[in-house]
């Protein structure tokens, strides 16, 4: 009796044994999509078919696999490619696809959040390309577009939150001064410190920064102030200043600057409300406006051409004191040597910005949504995100909070929601997450923002 039940314990114990290497067998043959780094209270990582495994420290992470978080309970994890997040108490979120190899083009990752929410850095793989990286979601599709950013699904739990704290909200301002719009080809965006990011339809563009097109690129920049560009191939625009409230828009300032290339301007209200406030430079020239539709070709070194097709532009030629003035229909080419009228436009394979649709409280309103609204709630804290539903897309900027409905409709909350001003979940990049734990516990939130 004592030697069958031990052969009976045996034979159990064998059997347990195969069963975990085998499953460690199909954990190690799938794609390894990284690590747990910190875990606080009681979350499970479970790929299909196997059985739950307890995020600890250290552990690895595989395509397919299903994260949740308990009440009360936290988890840092990190990818390979260095996206971090920080997944938040009571949530579920599926890594559905997870590809990545250095230098590789098809790397991608998608991952879909049932429940809850997360706080992310993202990586290497949403830099690489703007359709590489997405979360989706039951009623909408977030695009990841090299990005800094907070997503949680709500439920009557985030205006409870908001409830108790006694803060008063932020506005939820747009802090972008335009937006890209009807892009193609390659563009990016310098910062006065130099640094390169790529942008896409519905892409921020920020006072200081210079836009670039590539070849064969092109791109309608639409200003918060309703002023719209087309910028043509191989142009180097820079927003030199621009400062606008709609309360107050004889305060305004739109002052830019061509460096090369060519662009097409149809100025908006900063220039109807004030348009000493307006000015266009080039190397060869300044253009002041009254209430203008322009044109400034610049793309032969030293030369530039100006031409306006509605109202009136003055142009100074560099190191002379008179004016030019130029009526609709008029032109005028500035070199070194001297200038010279033109009769007609240099530009007229380039789209005039009237001509290009835009909707500019998709871009920039905010009012139509209340934080205490049940949905998707996103607020991005650099970069940009796309919301996409199936009705409506919504583009985020910094500092943008964006909802998606339970109907498919989306906005922007007038001011930003308490329980997201408030957060006192640890960002994925805190160096003493469990210290944070402790402090947000209590109520204390300047560690976490």
């Amino acid at each position: 009796m004592h030697a069958l039940s031990q052969r009976n314990i045996q034979k159990t114990l064998l059997t347990f044994v195969l069963l975990a290497s085998a499953m460690g067998l199909q954990t190690a043959e799938a794609q390894l999509a990284g690590e747990v780094e910190y875990s606080r209270g009681a979350g499970v990582a479970q790929a299909p078919g196997q059985a739950p495994r307890i995020m600890g420290k250290g552990l690895s992470l595989v395509q397919g696999d299903r994260l949740t978080t308990s009440e009360g309970s936290t988890a840092i994890v990190k990818l390979q490619d260095g996206t971090r997040m920080t997944v938040r108490p009571n949530s579920e979120l599926i890594m559905q696809t997870y590809k990545y190899k250095e230098g590789a083009a098809d790397n991608s990752m998608v991952m879909q959040l049932l429940r809850g929410g997360f706080r992310a850095i993202t990586g290497l793989i949403s830099k690489g390309s703007a359709d590489a990286a997405r979360i989706q979601t039951s009623t909408a599709t977030i695009g990841i577009r090299g990005t800094d950013f907070d997503a949680r699904i709500c439920g009557p739990e985030c205006k409870a939150e908001s409830a108790k704290v006694k803060d008063t909200a932020k506005p939820n301002a747009v802090q972008a001064s335009a937006k890209l719009v009807a892009a193609s080809g390659e563009i990016s965006a310098v910062d006065g410190n130099g640094q390169r990011r790529r942008v896409v339809d519905g892409g921020s563009v920020y006072p200081g920064e210079t836009v670039q097109t590539g070849a064969g690129a092109k791109v309608l920049l639409a200003f918060r102030d309703e002023s719209r560009l087309t910028l043509g191939s191989n142009t180097q625009f820079r927003v030199d200043s621009f400062v606008y409230d709609s309360k107050n828009p004889t305060d305004g300032k739109f002052l830019v600057t061509l460096l090369q290339g060519s662009l097409r301007a149809l100025t908006g209200l900063i220039g109807k409300s004030n348009n000493r406030n307006v000015g266009f430079s080039t190397a060869t020239a300044t253009i002041g406006i009254r209430g203008t539709g322009l044109d400034l070709d610049c793309a032969t070194e030293g030369a530039c051409s100006f031409f306006t097709w509605l109202g009136t532009i003055e142009v100074q030629p560099l190191g002379q004191t008179a004016l030019q003035v130029l009526q609709a229909g008029q032109g005028l080419r500035v070199t070194p040597n001297g200038f010279a009228p033109i009769d007609a436009s240099t530009l007229d394979g380039l789209p005039r910005p009237d001509a290009v649709p835009v909707n500019f409280q998709q871009l920039f309103s905010s009012g139509n949504v209340s934080a205490d609204d049940e949905g998707l709630f996103v607020y991005v804290r650099d970069g940009h995100i796309q919301i996409t539903t199936s009705q409506e897309v919504l583009d985020l900027g910094r500092g943008e909070t964006g909802f998606a409905g339970n109907d498919g409709h989306t906005g922007r909350p007038t001011d930003m929601p308490l329980f997201i001003q408030n957060d006192v979940v640890p960002m994925p990049n805190s160096l003493n997450p469990s210290l944070l734990n402790l402090l947000g516990g209590s109520g204390s939130k300047e560690f976490c923002q």
